[in-house]
């Protein structure tokens, strides 16, 4: 089930999406979720809202990992965190698209949802004078430190301060991904940013094949979203992602059973993914072809 992304063999298509905050799930946190994308060859991406360290998450393991970034309204503190990523090894750089402000999160407003304290960004800012008396203290820290202006020239911004690869996430249309290719990004990802920014997004794998057509093979695509079986995994495939990324199932397995839960979440959806393959005669990744689904989109046109 190998393939290929930005150079490295990945003996797995599922990659462990940025999520933050895994100690609100287990006692070890990204520690955790990192040993076990490791143990199962799959490529994790930390996020920067990572309950434990950069450094502490990359010491913990020897496996390709990915960072991913927000801009900071104070540049300074992004590039802090990019080259702290790349001192300790990381492979590429993330960069989160598809949040110029918080979504309007309910659940969030009503429990005065706290920001989880972020040792990243211990020295860098403060959360201590953000008030709590009245809504999330998510979205206000939000509102306060990320820059709502990110555009096409961050990316040039980003590329001359890293040599690292940059992909983006958080893109659902033909035209922004014509963009980035533009912009000499090294790939895209596909995400609605698990369906809580904006409502009424489009599901990503409706949106999937639009990207992949836009890029037209410049740059790997990759997709996250709703990805809850190996025969989901499959058919992203199917529609042209080269690699797929799995957030809330592996923490759903972090909560319950730790590093072994996270490992068997993984485990299991390459399981998934192989027993689906081999019903639907693919022996290999490159055997699962476009004519291996069906979509509403062909549904409806073959009734006409």
């Amino acid at each position: 089930m190998s393939t290929n992304l930005l150079g490295y063999d990945m003996p797995s298509p599922i990659m462990v999406a940025p999520t933050g905050a895994h100690k609100l799930a287990n006692p070890e946190g990204e520690v955790a979720t990192a040993r076990a994308a490791a143990s199962c060859n799959s490529v994790m991406v930390l996020s920067f809202s990572s309950s434990c360290k950069i450094e502490e998450v990359a010491s913990s393991c020897n496996a390709i990992r990915f960072y991913q970034l927000y801009v900071f309204k104070n540049r300074d503190i992004s590039e802090t965190l990019i080259r702290r990523a790349e001192s300790y090894g990381f492979k590429a750089i993330v960069l989160t698209v598809d949040t110029p402000v918080l979504g309007r999160r309910e659940a969030d407003i009503r429990n005065k949802m706290i920001v989880p304290w972020n040792e990243n960004l211990e020295g860098l800012l403060s959360f201590d004078d953000l008030d709590t008396t009245d809504g999330s203290k998510l979205e206000k820290y939000s509102r306060e430190t990320l820059d709502p202006s990110l555009s096409w020239k961050d990316v040039e911004w980003l590329k001359s301060i890293s040599s690292l690869p940059i992909l983006l996430k958080g893109i659902v249309t033909g035209e922004d991904a014509r963009r980035a290719v533009e912009a000499g990004v090294a790939g895209v990802i596909v995400s609605n940013h698990g369906a809580r920014q904006l409502d009424y997004a489009p599901a990503t794998i409706s949106a999937l094949e639009e990207v992949v057509k836009a890029v037209a093979g410049a740059v790997p695509v990759l997709v996250d979203g709703g990805v809850r079986r190996g025969t989901d995994v499959l058919k992203a495939l199917a529609l042209g992602a080269r690699a797929v990324m799995v957030g809330r199932p592996v923490l759903y397995g972090l909560a319950a059973r730790g590093e072994a839960g996270a490992r068997h979440v993984l485990e299991m959806l390459n399981w998934e993914l192989e027993v689906a393959m081999a019903l639907c005669g693919c022996r290999s990744i490159a055997g699962i072809t476009r004519d291996r689904v069906q979509t509403e989109g062909d549904r409806i046109r073959s009734l006409l």
